[in-house]
This record gives C-alpha cells, structure tokens and sequence, in this order.
C-alpha cells in the first residue's frame, strides 16, 4: 500500500514540491521508492547521502569493505572514527541521523560471482525488489553482472564511475532503453582502480551526486531522461559532454 506524506514531510520537502516538475507526487513517489546501491565508496556515499536527505524511503546498500583512512578524502559519509568498521552499518549509522524516516537495509557481502548462476538469492532479491539499482563498484566484472542482473530482472539501472579527474555516467531503462553492454561493445574500458590510476576527490562526489539526481528523475518519470547516452564530465577541462549511442550495436543481452 502507497504511503502519503505526513504534514511534517510535506513542510521538510517543501523546497521539492514547491517545484512543478516534482509537485506531491514526485515527492511521494520518492517516499514510496526502494533504491539499491550497490558499492558504498565514493560514488556510492555520495549518492547515499543525497537520497536520503531528499526523502527516499527505502535505500538498500551493498558492499563488503570496511573503511580505511585513505577512504575518508572521497568517502565523505565517513569519519575517522569509523576506520576499521563495515561500510554499509557505518553509512546506514550516519544516514540514520540524516533522516530516521529512511527505512534502510544493509547487505556486507562481496557483488561479484563468475556468472549470474552463482549469485546469491538475497543479492538477486535486492535487484529485483529495487525501483532503481544505482551501480557505484569500480571494476569491469561487477558491472558486467549488475547490468546482466537489472536487465534480466526488468529493474532500472543508473551506472556511474570516476577515475583520475574524469567521470561518466549511464542510464539503462529495459524496456525504453539499451542496456550498459551496449556501451561495453563500443567502449572497452581499462579496468583501472583508484589505487593505481588515482582520483581526484570531488570528480567522485559529482558523478555520485548525479547518479542520486537521474535515480529521482526516473523515480518521478521525468521526459528528459538521456537515454542511449554516455555521459561524460572532465574536471581539466570543466566540461560536460554527450554521446549518443549509434543504431545497430551487437549486443547479445538485449538484442540492440
């Protein structure tokens, strides 16, 4: 059963609503929503952060890590005293005091299986409950299977990275768009981590942040969405670019 905003709510939102394009319905549509992110580092604190403030009521969160202190430049939902603890019952402790009314899930286990078959019940079951999975790892084999998985269980998916002072993002809606393999048949990207290519701190916290903004935007079925789009941003040269995808890729997964 959908839930309605309480007075209190509607005066905490009322920035959100005021807007036309989000109005009470956006607003409820976000309180009514279960988003899974899968990856708590930078992206995936980032976008954590700004769900939950804006008023999502269910956020799910996915990763195996515990926090480091060469986290803390990017990963900013993290303190110093949070080093050596898990990621997600830290996150879900700073989150908590951000907004209580955010009903929040935590899973500290490792998003990576040789194959779809191998992956957890509880993992599929996580995708398949979520309106949108937001995919915040940061190697080529969990993408693969986070895009595998979305496709597979008709969920939404909004894919995001960010290395040295670059950041691209990726929307892939079954059904109404082509998926990340698309985007892999045309790009093979290097699978470099942050530990060996760098990263400068604020690139990460952008493409979080927007990742959190597309999520909303496909929750409250804005017009807008850039889909078949890679989206790229470059801290050096401060500029934001658009690449469209071209008709005709082979994509095995779905068929594009």
């Amino acid at each position: 059963m959908s839930k309605s905003l309480t007075h209190q709510q509607a005066m905490r939102y009322n920035r959100h609503i005021v807007l036309p394009k989000v109005d009470l319905d956006g607003q409820e549509a976000l309180l009514n929503a279960n988003i899974c992110i899968i990856g708590i580092g930078g992206l995936g604190t980032a976008a954590a952060t700004n769900l939950c403030a804006s008023g999502v009521g269910s956020l799910t969160l996915i990763d195996h890590d515990t926090v480091e202190a060469t986290n803390l430049p990017r990963q900013t939902l993290f303190c110093e005293q949070d080093v050596g603890t898990s990621k997600v019952e830290a996150a879900k402790a700073r989150l908590t005091a951000i907004n209580s009314d955010c009903d929040i899930t935590v899973m500290a286990e490792p998003f990576s299986a040789p194959d779809i078959s191998q992956v957890s019940p509880e993992l599929k079951q996580a995708i398949e409950r979520a309106d949108v999975v937001l995919d915040c790892t940061d190697n080529t084999n969990s993408r693969d299977l986070i895009n595998l998985l979305c496709f597979k269980l008709n969920t939404p998916l909004v894919s995001g990275a960010a290395i040295r002072f670059e950041g691209q993002l990726f929307v892939a809606i079954p059904g109404e768009s082509r998926c990340y393999a698309c985007l892999r048949t045309l790009f093979e990207s290097p699978d470099l981590s942050c530990v060996e290519a760098g990263i400068f701190s604020p690139v990460v916290n952008v493409v979080g942040t927007y990742q959190a903004m597309l999520a909303m935007q496909v929750l409250m079925d804005f017009d807008n969405i850039p889909k078949n789009t890679l989206m790229t941003f470059d801290a050096l040269s401060h500029e934001w670019r658009n690449w469209k995808l071209p008709k005709g890729v082979d994509c095995e997964l779905c068929a594009c």
